[in-house]
């Protein structure tokens, strides 16, 4: 199925970076540091910004962190980092964000968990005041349900006028129709405050496949604020990216979504960035956007008992990634390149020929040289112990001519 055209959402500005509308669906990550250590923040958010994440969330839960966020502003800019910081706001976002006018101007958005505000109570002020300062600084805002802390007010409201109804819904169908209303309720309460429709994102974030699905189906069809699409607490390793990668794909596909995060849980000392390149790989594999070289890499078999393939599709993998910082300005459309590191004869040749740039190593029994097909057609084979350094040579030369600025 190919992609559907994308949902038109009104767009939204946030620091620099368009979100929505007809603009690409951006990327977005999270610091897991504590934000009132400003080393520790500004590096994580370096790392996010080079790896790719074009929108980056710090914690501003106490008041030192509100007092380090215009710190880390003012650093990364020094550092020629321009990537936008988003202040995710619980609890006390209100007192927060009127205590501390300076955080306020640095954030470029602020995130709501109406949640963890006292909308839908007899009184809104918290959630008022916050709009408010938004207002004031010309600020967007993302209202950012999440299941795990859904207004329980009105999911008891809700649940009690289901069970007076003649058929009533089932409870998840009557909690998925909450999040959905808390989300939109909220936003509109935003826009009676004065925030313009073009200062608001929402989500509507759940741990299950299918309820996320299902609620941002909902979601889409009940509005036209831009969405940031995302599986929430998905989990550690293989599971939380193929967890994430089957919740966002059908959504996706259907044209849902104009800005994505994948919620991984990191191994103790584990790689931030790799929700970053999950994420970019989602959209690139549906053919979305296009961030770095891909390389077709088979999966060994009997006929491949050498694990040099393996180690050299890792090394091309690796480089390619490592490059397109430099690359990027200077090769225009070099991210849409293919690249195939295959292990034996059987598809070797053919898949190398459907790849700008591919390599048939021997496999078993093979005579030792390997062949490399350039746009289709056999160029050279390679022999010897220099093989991987041979390549890359094609590779960079390759790049230098076909994708010159």
């Amino acid at each position: 199925m190919a992609v559907r055209p994308r949902r038109q959402a009104v767009a939204v500005e946030v620091g620099g970076v368009k979100v929505g509308g007809n603009h690409p669906i951006v990327v977005q990550s999270m610091t897991n540091t504590d934000t009132a250590d400003v080393a520790a923040t500004v590096n994580q958010s370096m790392a996010l910004a080079r790896a790719g994440s074009e929108l980056v969330r710090v914690t501003v839960n106490t008041e030192q962190a509100a007092q380090a966020v215009p710190k880390i502003v003012e650093t990364l800019d020094r550092f020629g980092v321009r990537v936008p910081i988003i202040g995710d706001f619980h609890y006390n976002g209100h007192i927060l964000l009127k205590k501390y006018p300076e955080c306020a101007r640095a954030l470029a958005k602020y995130r709501i968990n109406p949640g963890n505000v006292n909308i839908g109570r007899k009184t809104d002020d918290n959630f008022r005041t916050m709009i408010e300062v938004a207002i004031e600084n010309g600020k967007p805002v993302r209202i950012g349900v999440n299941w795990g802390s859904l207004d329980q007010a009105l999911l008891t409201r809700m649940m009690d006028e289901n069970s007076k109804l003649p058929e009533p819904k089932d409870a998840r169908e009557v909690t998925l129709d909450a999040i959905v209303a808390s989300a939109v309720n909220s936003a509109q309460a935003a826009e009676s405050y004065g925030l313009g429709r073009d200062r608001i994102i929402l989500s509507a974030k759940v741990s299950g496949v299918q309820d996320l699905i299902d609620v941002y189906r909902a979601l889409a069809s009940a509005c036209d604020y831009a969405l940031h699409l995302g599986l929430t607490e998905a989990g550690l390793g293989s599971k939380g990216i193929v967890a994430t990668t089957a919740a966002l794909a059908p959504l996706l596909q259907e044209g849902i979504g104009d800005t994505i995060r994948t919620s991984l849980t990191p191994a103790p000392n584990g790689d931030r960035t790799e929700e970053v390149i999950v994420s970019q790989q989602i959209l690139q594999s549906l053919g979305i956007r296009s961030f770095t070289p891909q390389v077709t890499a088979c999966p060994g078999c009997g006929r491949t008992t050498s694990t040099f393939f393996q180690e050299m599709a890792d090394k091309i993998q690796t480089y390619l990634r490592d490059q397109m910082p430099r690359w990027k300005p200077l090769h225009p459309g070099v991210e849409t390149m293919k690249v195939a590191v295959m292990g034996c004869v059987v598809n070797g040749p053919g898949e190398s020929k459907h790849s700008n740039i591919g390599i048939s190593l021997p496999g078993t029994f093979e005579e030792p040289k390997a062949p490399v097909y350039v746009d289709g057609r056999l160029m050279t084979t390679l022999k010897g112990n220099h093989i991987v350094a041979e390549f890359i040579q094609i590779l960079n030369d390759y790049v230098s001519s076909h994708y010159a600025a």
